[in-house]
């Protein structure tokens, strides 16, 4: 006779477990209307541009109406304007925005088609958390600088450049940091990128701000419009359209 008594005796004594038990039936989710296509913005979007005017933006000098061209639809960058933000804050949240370098396009590296979208704008200049935009379309440069790469800290999983003249898409999940009360990190920045249906970041920590020269470093901040950057290089500016955003 076995030690210990029967296991199937033990299982026939423990109570069965019903379905319902797992069932989680609130709260439930709220409706949200998709766009026709991946690429129009659902029924909660913020519309930070949709092809007419650029009332949600304003330049970052001053804080005076934003200057940048607009025409056909299309945005295109005003250097002598300078950065422009949106006029809202923002935490943590899902972004939408669509690019073009110009066709015609001649300089290399760093020089052919170079802006940036400041994920979180801390102040003015080219303060915050830089995503690159870039012509990365056989076109060589550092790789913690092309297309899809965190500035200066994260090289892109892979390059999904396409050829100048093209419009390129990034999706962007954004989380941003939290801060102590003496201005420590509590939880570092991540992100998630997805350029023209690539990941290039996957949840990516992020070490500090963006900086040209040394180390990032965080600075305490509770929340910060997105940036869009009027790099000062000499090759033809880029153009941005189909803009926004869900706050998450």
């Amino acid at each position: 006779m076995r030690q210990g008594g029967s296991s199937s005796t033990a299982t026939a004594s423990r109570p069965r477990a019903k379905p319902e038990e797992t069932e989680v039936w609130d709260p439930v989710p709220k409706v949200v209307t998709t766009g026709k296509t991946p690429l129009d913005a659902p029924s909660d979007a913020v519309i930070l541009f949709d092809g007419k005017n650029l009332d949600q933006w304003v330049t970052v000098k001053d804080k005076s109406p934003a200057n940048w061209t607009v025409s056909k639809g299309v945005l295109t960058v005003n250097k002598a304007a300078g950065n422009i933000e949106t006029k809202r804050s923002f935490t943590n949240y899902q972004l939408h925005i669509e690019w073009k370098i110009p066709e015609k396009i001649s300089l290399t590296g760093q020089s052919r088609g170079n802006s940036g979208i400041f994920l979180a704008s801390t102040g003015p200049g080219d303060a915050g958390y830089e995503l690159q935009v870039l012509d990365s379309y056989e076109n060589k440069t550092y790789s913690n600088g092309q297309a899809g790469s965190i500035y200066k800290q994260a090289i892109p999983l892979a390059n999904a450049s396409k050829k100048p003249g093209e419009w390129q898409v990034y999706d962007v999940i954004w989380n941003a940091p939290k801060f102590n009360a003496d201005g420590s990190v509590q939880t570092p920045a991540h992100v998630t990128v997805i350029h023209n249906g690539v990941v290039v970041q996957n949840n990516y920590e992020l070490k500090g701000e963006t900086t040209y020269i040394g180390q990032p470093q965080y600075k305490k901040y509770e929340s910060a419009p997105i940036k869009l950057q009027a790099h000062g290089d000499k090759s033809e500016p880029i153009s941005f359209r189909n803009i926004w955003v869900r706050e998450l």
